[in-house]
């Protein structure tokens, strides 16, 4: 019988951390009866690191642990380890593989076992220069569809929880957009509000107005979603947390989408409609520019959000 293929090993990527060490890139496997490739049962993070004068910086490192704590908290699960020695790991990551602009995965998964109820948690860091989403953003914008698909209510998954299997949903309204000629999708939940976007929150600027659903919607707590708020209130926009339906975006001046992976993405129609202030907006464009002067270091606003790589 021909045995599989050993994993291609990345240019990029020559070390990743795996349950406490340092291990080859190419030797950090899983078994096949791992049950989280089973039941989608893992937990994870998004973080970037920036290039800056001070050496590469971890943003938010501290939050997204956070997060990625209450996430499996919400499961009634304990990571098998603490933010200290979690936060060390996305450090040496970086070193050891020589990264600045990069872009890391934290991931705690469910092992091997005979009782996937009792089987222990397993934890990995690797790092990558593109992260999941890779290529140029769209000239003029992204097309954005609402998904027939809804985003899952509270009682069904917990929204507050970066969980593995809940990305199912995401997935197939994603893959469903694609197939049907847009770039985006954008789900509303069970009552018909805006809930989030398939791997970002949603803002729209009506009226003067940066809007962003708020986290009872139905949408992940965003850390990029937070972090746009407050840097651009304490640029003199005027922001607020409201309950937006799909009208709400189509009659919008700017609508865009946030995250770790994707930055800020404008986008330039939804449904069809398009944007009247255009893709990118004057306001996508000033919370690109304060964001990004964030990340790296650029700006006064917040050093600490910046973790430095020693």
């Amino acid at each position: 019988m021909m045995k599989g293929s050993a994993p291609t090993v990345s240019n990029e990527q020559k070390f990743i951390w795996l349950d406490g060490e340092l291990v080859d890139w190419a030797d950090a496997n899983v078994h096949i009866t791992t049950h989280a490739l089973h039941y989608g049962i893992g937990f994870f993070e998004g973080i970037r690191s920036h290039a800056t004068p001070q050496g590469p910086a971890l943003f938010r490192l501290g939050d997204h642990l956070r997060r990625l704590e209450q996430s499996a908290a919400v499961y009634g699960m304990t990571l098998p380890f603490g933010p200290d020695v979690l936060a060390d790991a996305c450090c040496q990551v970086v070193s050891a593989n020589g990264l600045g602009d990069c872009y890391l995965r934290p991931l705690v998964f469910l092992g091997e076992g005979a009782n996937p109820l009792a089987a222990p948690l397993r934890c990995a860091v690797m790092a990558s220069v593109h992260g999941p989403l890779v290529g140029a953003p769209k000239t003029g914008g992204a097309k954005a569809q609402i998904s027939a698909f809804q985003r899952y209510s509270a009682n069904a998954m917990p929204p507050a929880a970066k969980a593995s299997g809940q990305y199912l949903n995401s997935w197939i309204g994603q893959t469903t957009a694609l197939q049907a000629g847009y770039d985006e999708a954008i789900f509303l939940n069970e009552t018909g509000f805006v809930a989030d976007g398939w791997a970002n929150n949603v803002f729209a600027v009506a009226r003067g107005e940066l809007l962003t659903p708020p986290q009872w919607s139905g949408g992940l707590p965003g850390i990029t979603r937070d972090t746009v708020l407050r840097l651009a209130a304490e640029d003199g926009l005027t922001v607020a947390e409201r309950p937006l339906v799909r009208s709400d975006l189509y009659l919008a001046e700017e609508v865009f989408l946030t995250g770790t992976a994707t930055g800020v993405k404008a986008v330039a129609s939804v449904d069809g409609r398009r944007m009247t202030a255009g893709a990118p907006g004057p306001v996508t464009t000033r919370v690109t520019e304060l964001l990004n002067a964030a990340l790296t270091g650029r700006s006064d606003a917040h050093p600490e959000w910046l973790e430095y790589v020693s």
